[in-house]
């Protein structure tokens, strides 16, 4: 069983990811921001980190930056639905920083099942 991190504000968001990933077999844990997520993730590594780009605390521009660092073979799902253009733009900047695949919300399911199982070089 895969097992994803997913970091995010949004504590809808983070439920209905959990629900959707864990209906797909995956174990989902969660933080609410990138400074939370980084300290999951040193104590327990997961397969997979999915994670938002505007969140307080810690963004996850910042949050995918030092994950790569650390861990330079983290595989990660950036998210950002953060304004009309700019979402693009931090998707665009997450995916430099090392994200192998981005996802603006909102975003269809299957296309996150769909991700979720190239990252993990599933399908």
């Amino acid at each position: 069983m895969s097992r994803v991190l997913v970091i995010d504000d949004d504590d809808q968001f983070r439920s209905m990811l959990r629900q959707v990933l864990g209906r797909e077999g995956y174990e989902v844990s969660e933080a609410r921001n990138g400074k939370e997520g980084i300290a999951f993730y040193r104590a327990t590594p997961t397969d997979l980190v999915i994670s938002d780009i505007l969140m307080p605390e810690q963004e996850g521009l910042q949050t995918i930056r030092e994950l790569r660092r650390e861990f330079p073979e983290v595989k990660i799902i950036a998210v950002s639905g953060g304004g009309a253009g700019g979402a693009m733009n931090f998707l665009k900047a997450a995916k430099m920083l090392g994200a192998q695949r981005t996802l603006w919300k909102p975003f269809d399911l299957e296309d996150l099942r769909q991700a979720v199982r190239e990252v993990l070089n599933l399908s």
